[in-house]
């Protein structure tokens, strides 16, 4: 058995094992670390297309309904996405759109990158026609595009997705609405007009009444998938999130 003696003595050994080794930061490919309402998911879906590179997700604090977490990461190879560091909300989630209200959130949030990066900072969004479901489709509201775009059904010369609606207000900011299939689910992309968004402070429910007022999404679909995140897909970058904070009512 090992004394009290032995277990001070390893103290200072302890607490000086890298940071990945803690429980609050997650390296691995679909590692997550559950606190409170929320989960950070370090979600390295696409790393197998990288020629190189790693990610690693820290949950920095949980206040209530806040949460504060980062994520430092550097990818090489290709232009397909290699990951999508979120927080994810796990309560409220399962209902039909028909039966939430609103769902009003905080996210203020900063990046440091080089100049070759490709990420975007987003809501990522899925509903289907089950509760617990497969989601089938993705809404996702952009907050920040570096050097990325979304999924369009349609391109421009350049190479550039064309929104199939433009300057929509929705949650006290102005944004163009992309869509497009992205081989599993349809996709739309709220993508703001101007900027990043650094602090973000909105109903994000009204995304969702947009789209089912225009056909897009029956009311009858559940809401089953709610995250916030960014998406990275080259370059290197550290991320922070300071406080964000997510509710369906």
């Amino acid at each position: 058995m090992i004394s009290w003696l032995t277990l001070l003595l390893l103290l200072p050994l302890i607490s000086s094992f890298p940071l990945r080794h803690r429980a609050n930061t997650v390296c691995d490919k679909f590692e997550s670390v559950p606190s409170g309402s929320y989960s950070l998911l370090n979600n390295l879906w696409g790393e197998s297309s990288a020629t190189s590179g790693r990610q690693c997700s820290t949950l920095k604090s949980v206040n209530g309904n806040t949460v504060s977490w980062s994520t430092e990461w550097a990818w090489s190879g290709g232009y397909d996405v290699k990951s999508f560091a979120n927080i994810q909300l796990n309560e409220g989630v399962n209902q039909q759109l028909s039966a939430i209200t609103s769902m009003p959130s905080t996210w203020h949030w900063s990046q440091s990158a080089n100049e070759t990066v490709m990420s975007d900072v987003s809501y990522d969004l899925f509903t289907s026609d089950s509760p617990h479901g497969k989601g089938s489709n993705e809404i996702m509201i952009w907050l920040a595009n570096y050097n990325a775009g979304p999924i369009s059904y349609k391109y421009n010369a350049n190479g550039k997705s064309v929104p199939i609606a433009i300057d929509l207000s929705i949650a006290g900011h102005t944004w163009n609405l992309h869509a497009g299939w992205n081989g599993y689910n349809k996709v739309w992309s709220f993508v703001p007009t101007s900027g990043p968004i650094h602090s973000f402070k909105g109903d994000i429910y009204g995304f969702f009444t947009y789209l089912t007022g225009n056909g897009d999404l029956s009311s009858s679909d559940y809401l089953v998938v709610a995250q916030a995140g960014t998406e990275a897909t080259t370059g290197s970058a550290i991320f922070k999130t300071s406080a964000y904070a997510l509710s369906i009512y």
